[in-house]
């Protein structure tokens, strides 16, 4: 029997296992985590990317954390070795009512990325890395975005009005060796989104999901369709296996999960009741 530890902690860097012409689907606590490397028949020899996933059920939260990097896949592990080492504190601040949580969990990151010692660390490694870190804690969801890692919300009502992507790809910003955090400002962005009432489902994905060809994956809508008739298991496997049937080179890794929320969510003040 797996241990507590073993069921709600997970954490992954290409380096290890590549998932070359692989997909692999792996479950802990509600998220799916999916992972491939890329096709060797397309040139792909390696994967760069990696996670993080830490369950709370009884606190009512996720943590996760999605790199994407390159040249090599040094700067992911350094930035997984690093919020292992800030486990306690996290822990701590995501167990405090949820403004809090938040509050404290981005001064913890913050803190870290900027502090000498790990700035330090980064210009000893090869290549650099995107880094998404969210956390969800009730009907809430916070973000810590650098660089080009994608984050979706699907909701009925948020689709109806054309939502779905919570933050922005932004390009030319890393952690590792040129490292966004040598800047005289440090350059990220951060958000929080409350989550509509019945099912949400949260998504994270690297780029070579939306960026294969012969896909419509840009369109978030296409992805959201595979998840409309199963689980988060099964529609996984499927945006994994349309990609490798494509011929994909890049590496892909997937987060997704779904929250049911029970509570009333904000309305506009002029609807009819």
């Amino acid at each position: 029997m797996k241990n507590r530890r073993e069921e709600t902690h997970f954490r992954w860097v290409g380096s290890e296992q590549s998932f070359v012409d692989q997909p692999d689907i792996q479950q802990i606590g509600p998220v799916t985590i999916g992972r491939f490397g890329g096709n060797s028949t397309a040139g792909q020899t390696k994967n760069e990317d990696g996670c993080l996933v830490w369950v709370n059920a009884k606190e009512d939260w996720e943590f996760t954390v999605l790199l994407d990097a390159h040249q090599t896949a040094e700067s992911a592990e350094l930035v997984i070795a690093e919020i292992n080492r800030l486990e306690p504190s996290i822990n701590e601040a995501l167990n405090l009512p949820v403004k809090q949580a938040f509050s404290q969990l981005s001064e913890i990151l913050l803190a870290s990325f900027d502090s000498e010692h790990f700035k330090a660390a980064c210009q000893e490694v090869q290549g650099e890395t995107a880094v998404l870190c969210t956390v969800r804690k009730g009907k809430f969801l916070w973000w810590l975005s650098i660089g080009d890692c994608l984050l979706y919300v699907f909701h009925p009502e948020l689709e109806a009005l054309g939502e779905t992507q919570q933050n922005h790809r932004s390009f030319y910003e890393w952690i590792g060796k040129v490292n966004t955090f040598e800047l005289p400002v440090p350059c990220y962005s951060t958000g929080t989104k409350e989550l509509r009432k019945g099912t949400n489902r949260i998504l994270l994905t690297t780029d070579g999901l939306v960026e294969c060809p012969n896909t419509a994956f840009s369109d978030p809508l296409e992805m959201a369709k595979r998840f409309k008739t199963g689980s988060s298991t099964q529609g996984v496997e499927a945006l994994l296996s349309e990609i490798k049937d494509k011929n994909v080179r890049d590496s892909t890794t997937i987060l997704s999960w779904m929250i049911e929320v029970e509570s009333e969510s904000t309305r506009p003040g002029n609807e009819p009741r």
